[in-house]
């Protein structure tokens, strides 16, 4: 059963609630130093993301299994929509010395608190790049004044009803294309990209052109209906654009093959939910694409 974002935050909250209250008679608050599976964490038990990593050891774990099988020691992997770094750091241990992590993240409070667990990790951090931007379709994108970033688990203010978002400012970031920040960086290989930028994976992607076409990258992906179709594009177009570049898709957390059609997809995920899948290239002439 797909549960809806919305009912996800609920359950967490209440979770919260036990864990604070159990905190508080021992004279502790919410901001935690922790280690999980070998990786420091500064945590924030309010925030959705952290108290995942504090209370089960990762954020996602059924994203973490697959990215775990995808990359392998000297791979190149961007981390789109990095946030605090719930997979960067994971992703760093698994490229390995040889390897390189290109970590983006557009938002100011996510971005500080990447930088701060990268930083609690200085072999991590050493084959991390982090870099704030958002990117767009076209570099003459203009930068929204807030994204959302942060997923409370004790909303005060307003947050998206849906989504359960709640905005934060990107007034550091700068705008640039997929195809833009490869030829700036100098990128020559790019094995898998994780992103998930909450309705605007398809700006991202169109932006990235021929980085795809180039470099055939393994794509982990979040697909939400709902929040793609607020976007201007519509959820529709993301679909085409996979479908044009020949992709295919399983399910990440089942690796059962899943239908690359609107009408399929809009059925497979309940409204206010969303599935994480793999987006495989195809096969050139029976072998591994070329990087």
């Amino acid at each position: 059963m797909i549960l809806t974002t919305k009912t996800k935050i609920a359950m967490a909250g209440l979770a919260y609630r036990a864990i604070a209250m159990g905190r508080a008679v021992l004279g502790r608050d919410d901001c935690v130093s922790a280690e999980r599976g070998g990786i420091k964490w500064c945590l924030d038990l309010r925030e959705g993301i952290d108290f995942s990593i504090y209370l089960l050891g990762a954020f996602e774990r059924s994203t973490v299994r697959a990215l775990q099988k995808l990359v392998i020691p000297g791979s190149v992997v961007f981390d789109i929509g990095a946030n605090i770094g719930a997979h960067t750091l994971g992703l760093a241990r698994s490229v390995g010395p040889a390897g390189r992590v290109f970590a983006i993240e557009p938002s100011d409070f996510a971005f500080a608190k990447l930088k701060r667990n990268l930083a609690l990790n200085p072999e991590l951090e050493s084959r991390t790049h982090a870099h704030q931007i958002l990117l767009a379709a076209e570099i003459e994108a203009q930068l929204p004044p807030t994204i959302y970033a942060s997923w409370p688990l004790l909303a005060k203010e307003t947050v998206h009803p849906k989504l359960r978002g709640r905005l934060s400012t990107a007034s550091n970031a700068r705008v640039d294309t997929l195809d833009g920040f490869v030829e700036g960086q100098g990128v020559d290989r790019l094995d898998v990209i994780k992103i998930d930028v909450d309705g605007h994976e398809y700006p991202v992607l169109k932006g990235g052109a021929k980085t795809l076409a180039r470099f055939r990258p393994t794509l982990l992906m979040e697909m939400s209906p709902y929040v793609q179709d607020e976007q201007s594009h519509g959820f529709a177009a993301l679909v085409a654009l996979l479908q044009d570049a020949d992709y295919s898709l399983e399910d990440a957390s089942t690796g059962k093959t899943v239908l690359l059609q609107v009408h399929e997809l809009q059925a497979l995920i309940p409204d206010g939910a969303s599935i994480n899948v793999v987006a495989r290239p195809p096969k050139v002439l029976g072998k591994t694409p070329i990087r």
